[in-house]
């Protein structure tokens, strides 16, 4: 008798069923497939700072290739919380207040694998990133997702009839991806009374781009001690120096929560690469971070004086290092068509904002990333115009 491979047997039962191949993994490959320029995924093309580079080196041939303290390196720890401080006019203690993580999304994933139980609600403004809902799912916890209204602002009347009793969390992205849009203070103080109304709700404060805003200064959780109190915030090296290969970010929490998220922390990663930890304390020392905001700047200024001649209609960019833009006026197809034939036909890659969306909305707009060199953002826009 012929035996049967065990696979064959063997009844796969998905903790993740609904998750395939992401949209930013599709989009790059078509780009790659096309000889297309890539404005699709969020990593830049120009190099990092040379000092950067220098600091690595020299890290590199010390004795900085063993394990550092689960937490994060105290230097590293001493420079953030003096980052922060000179910010957001917040003291942090680096010892129960910080921990450095394998980049945001490690930092997300494990807030929230620490945080959710079983039945326990998280509310997710849509659109929003694709890595919120699938810690949430393998938690237990019940993802809700309320709309954004047409600004990409918070709809705080259907925000309020989202969150109930049984609501743990509600993450939020500041300055937001994809669209480029900044909470006002109306917005801080709305959640505010959020949280004051619901004693056991907590804040997940992504704010990955927080040094890349432009007209308008960037509002903080950090920035009252209700929100401190209440929420978790999550940064990154990786967007702010643009080194997201490094996969380096890290949290900052009040002690009563970071106690548990470390808990997780210790049995995910236990710790987070020790060079770029030595090397990202020597240069956090000698860095101006508010520097990226004209470096960041000139790049969308350049994308969006270059694309006024297209077809397409930009929308305001007030952080982050995407322009969402609209092209109602040259397709009815979907996003994600009309993104695709963008690759085949003319050798533009982008991101179809839908994807964002847990119901797959379509309003007809692409993201484009212009963390790009001038001279690839120019010969993208040459291409755009002419659609």
């Amino acid at each position: 008798m012929k035996k049967v491979p065990f696979f064959y047997l063997y009844q796969m039962i998905s903790k993740l069923p609904n998750v395939g191949t992401t949209i930013f993994t599709v989009m790059s490959k078509m780009a790659n497939d096309f000889g297309a320029i890539n404005l699709s995924q969020g990593f830049p093309n120009f190099p990092i700072d040379s000092q950067l580079v220098d600091l690595l080196k020299q890290k590199a041939n010390e004795n900085s290739h063993q394990y550092v303290p689960m937490s994060g390196l105290p230097a590293l720890l001493e420079q953030i919380a003096t980052k922060i401080n000179e910010r957001y006019i917040r003291v942090v203690n680096p010892e129960t207040e910080l921990l450095i993580t394998a980049g945001a999304t490690q930092a997300i994933f494990t807030t929230i694998q620490a945080l959710i139980h079983p039945g326990e609600e998280v509310v997710l403004l849509d659109p929003c990133y694709d890595c919120y809902e699938s810690p949430i799912t393998l938690a237990g916890g019940k993802p809700v997702h309320v709309a954004l209204n047409e600004q990409y602002a918070p709809d705080w009347e259907k925000i309020n009839a989202a969150v109930n009793e049984n609501t743990k969390l509600l993450i939020s992205n500041n300055p937001h991806n994809p669209s480029g849009n900044m909470w006002g203070t109306s917005d801080w103080d709305m959640l505010e009374q959020l949280l004051n109304k619901y004693p056991n709700l907590l804040h997940l404060s992504d704010e990955v781009y927080e040094y890349i805003v432009f007209e308008n200064n960037h509002l903080s959780a950090h920035r009252s001690p209700l929100l401190r109190e209440r929420s978790i915030i999550v940064s990154s090296f990786g967007k702010t120096f643009h080194i997201t290969g490094w996969k380096i970010g890290y949290l900052v929490a009040p002690s009563y929560l970071m106690n548990e998220i470390k808990k997780v922390h210790q049995f995910l990663v236990f710790c987070v690469n020790s060079v770029a930890q030595h090397t990202l304390a020597a240069y956090l020392a000698i860095t101006n971070l508010l520097d990226l905001t004209n470096f960041y700047q000139q790049k969308r200024d350049l994308f969006k004086k270059a694309m006024e001649k297209s077809r397409f209609t930009l929308l305001p960019c007030h952080g982050t290092y995407f322009q969402l833009a609209s092209y109602e006026q040259i397709s009815e197809e979907s996003d994600i068509e009309f993104a695709k034939r963008l690759v085949k036909d003319f050798g533009v890659a982008s991101i179809p904002v839908s994807v964002f969306n847990a119901n797959m909305f379509d309003r007809k707009h692409l993201r484009f990333c212009f963390a790009k060199t001038d001279e690839t953002l120019i010969a993208a826009t040459e291409i755009l115009c002419k659609i």
